[in-house]
């Protein structure tokens, strides 16, 4: 049975946001912003005592990000700045979500990711933690039904991974690979 593409979207959405563990009151930054309703999903969940930041690189991304955001009646605070130049303070935020499903990783130099990563480190306050999500291979039937690339991203490969336990977080592990998307997690040391 072929599924509808506005309920696959929306089981998306509740897939980020369960594995993402957001709840409410939490300080959340987005970095990248793939998809709008990905975004507004979790930031529907810090509700009003909470805080989401949405950090993007050009007006296009902010337009799209604020799109999301109306569509969903969610508050999202949108900057824009580089990934390797967060316009947060230090220790800010419980959980930082990297939205790397159009495979924003891999268009940057490795010393900028370096930086992007220990942007995260920095305004992450100690015990917090990074969601990093990635396109994941598709095969078979799904691929045809998705526009989820064949190929997989650096977050699928272990790249992110190995990244992240060498510039600063301590317990990184992949949490999933579901539905064309991998979770990988990684958490700031508390001392």
């Amino acid at each position: 049975m072929l599924m509808n593409p506005f309920t696959r979207r929306a089981e998306s959405h509740l897939l980020a946001v369960s594995m993402t563990g957001v709840k409410m009151g939490d300080r959340v930054a987005f970095v990248g912003c793939a998809h709008g309703g990905r975004l507004a999903a979790i930031a529907a969940k810090v509700g009003l005592s909470g805080r989401a930041v949405a950090v993007v690189p050009d007006e296009r991304a902010a337009a799209l990000t604020q799109k999301g955001a109306e569509q969903a009646g969610v508050l999202v605070e949108i900057e824009l700045a580089a990934p390797t130049a967060l316009p947060i303070e230090n220790n800010a935020i419980d959980l930082a979500v990297v939205d790397d499903t159009a495979g924003f990783l891999a268009t940057i130099p490795p010393t900028d990711r370096v930086a992007v990563i220990r942007e995260l480190v920095r305004v992450l306050r100690p015990g917090g933690r990074v969601i990093v999500v990635g396109a994941g291979p598709v095969a078979g039937i799904a691929r045809l039904v998705t526009r989820t690339p064949a190929t997989a991203s650096l977050t699928a490969s272990g790249e992110v991974n190995a990244a992240l336990a060498a510039n600063g977080f301590s317990i990184v592990r992949t949490l999933a690979e579901r539905e064309g998307l991998v979770f990988v997690e990684g958490i700031k040391p508390r001392a």
